[in-house]
């Protein structure tokens, strides 16, 4: 059974940080790139950024380029999203996915969801 498990979420004021995991069991860490997806209510689902397999390329929406940051660790199977100079707008529901496609595949192209962090940043 695959799991993802997304951690780190919660409230924040606009201009700080927060800093995403999704922790992976059950598939094979490495074979997948892995993607952060966040969903505002009343809002699709959107991606956020992509990180390669092996963690050597990204992709960033425009809209956090410059301040969220994705890595990866594939000894602990997990991966991250280091979010600065969070706005309002950033407040929504961030999802970690994981999918045999490239750096720019659709959400439907994900495999594999987790259940989600709630993020909040207060202006």
């Amino acid at each position: 059974q695959v799991l993802l498990v997304e951690s780190g979420g919660g409230l924040a004021q606009a201009g700080g940080s927060l800093r995403l995991s999704c922790a992976a069991s059950g598939l094979t860490f490495s074979s997948y790139t892995m993607g952060w997806f966040r969903q505002a209510p009343g809002k699709e689902r959107e991606r956020v950024a992509t990180v390669s397999r092996m963690g050597v390329s990204t992709y960033y929406e425009d809209s956090v380029k410059g301040r969220f940051t994705i890595s990866r660790d594939n000894a602990k199977m997990s991966v991250y999203l280091q979010m600065d100079s969070l706005k309002p707008e950033d407040t929504a529901a961030y999802y970690c996915a994981a999918t045999y496609q490239g750096l720019y595949a659709a959400a439907a192209a994900y495999n594999y969801w987790g259940q989600g962090t709630q993020v909040t940043v207060s202006s």
